[in-house]
């Protein structure tokens, strides 16, 4: 495979992967939202710029990086969308977090269309996708996943080949509830802390020693001295994600107390205004919601 395209690449995560595939030697293409400014690097290092996801059929592969299962069927199967001038043959690779029902729908629109839809989310941050350093979980025939490895060690530190096709995204759902479950269970207890009277600084030193620990805990540890940064993940997004796995946990039948519970810890936080705002902004809602004071002003 040498030419790839990309759908996404002005986001945090794609202009590390496209930058990636750039060093590594691979022709890239891509799309522009909105403007230029994000992916002007990209541009001057020579990826081409087309106009509508549909130019993008003739790559070797189409990578899809955008926030959810919305902005994959648009940018798959929407009227300028990549199977409408796909070539037979076309590997198209999900990285965004989408929900495993529309991934089986979209796949087989693929199929129809002698196209193949591979879903290979990712883990880390926009810091490892500039690196090349991400994790990725990768639902594909083996066949298929033999194909596309060089393409993903491209931008990936660690790949794994977690089952056929929609396996990878059950997986990020699953990973994803329980991350978000230690961040809203972190944000929650330093709020019954500090109201109880105690010093959440001393939780954490607590922690810090112990088998609760996580880096998780730690980039939420870091709202005590002031820090949101510690986690660069946009609050709805991770709302998002937890609406997918809640609404998996549904079809497959299975009560999802703590998921719910996580999903409106979310939703609340969202609610409060701290939507636009990282994952660690679950501390600010708490005080906004309980009168505690936890991090400094």
């Amino acid at each position: 495979m040498k030419h790839i395209g990309v759908i996404g690449a002005s986001g945090l995560m794609g202009h590390g992967i496209a930058r990636n595939l750039q060093a590594k030697g691979f022709e890239v293409s891509l799309t522009v939202h909105r403007n230029t400014e994000r992916v002007a690097d990209l541009l001057a290092a020579g990826a081409q710029q087309v106009a509508t996801p549909a130019a993008l059929g003739i790559c070797d592969a189409v990578i899809i990086c955008v926030t959810g299962s919305p902005q994959v069927e648009q940018a798959l199967a929407g009227p300028q969308g990549v199977l409408s001038a796909a070539r037979k043959g076309l590997i198209v690779i999900d990285t965004s977090t989408s929900e495993p029902e529309s991934t089986r729908r979209l796949a087989a629109l693929c199929a129809e269309r002698g196209a193949t839809l591979v879903d290979a989310p990712l883990a880390r941050t926009p810091v490892e996708a500039e690196l090349g350093k991400l994790n990725t979980m990768v639902g594909a025939e083996q066949a298929v996943f033999d194909q596309i490895r060089p393409v993903l060690a491209a931008y990936c530190e660690n790949i794994f080949h977690v089952g056929g096709p929609s396996a990878g995204h059950v997986i990020k759902l699953l990973n994803n509830f329980i991350g978000q479950a230690i961040c809203t269970a972190t944000a929650e207890a330093f709020a019954v802390g500090a109201l109880a009277g105690i010093q959440p600084q001393k939780l954490v030193e607590v922690v810090s020693a112990g088998a609760v620990n996580s880096g998780l805990f730690q980039a939420m540890a870091k709202t005590l001295n002031g820090d949101f940064s510690g986690l660069k993940f946009e609050l709805d997004n991770a709302r998002k994600d937890l609406r997918y796995y809640t609404h998996l946990a549904e079809m497959v039948n299975v009560p999802s107390l703590v998921g719910e519970a996580v999903h409106q810890s979310l939703a609340t936080a969202s609610a409060l205004g701290q939507g636009k705002k990282f994952v660690p902004a679950l501390v600010t809602a708490q005080e906004k919601l309980t009168g505690a004071k936890i991090a400094p002003q």
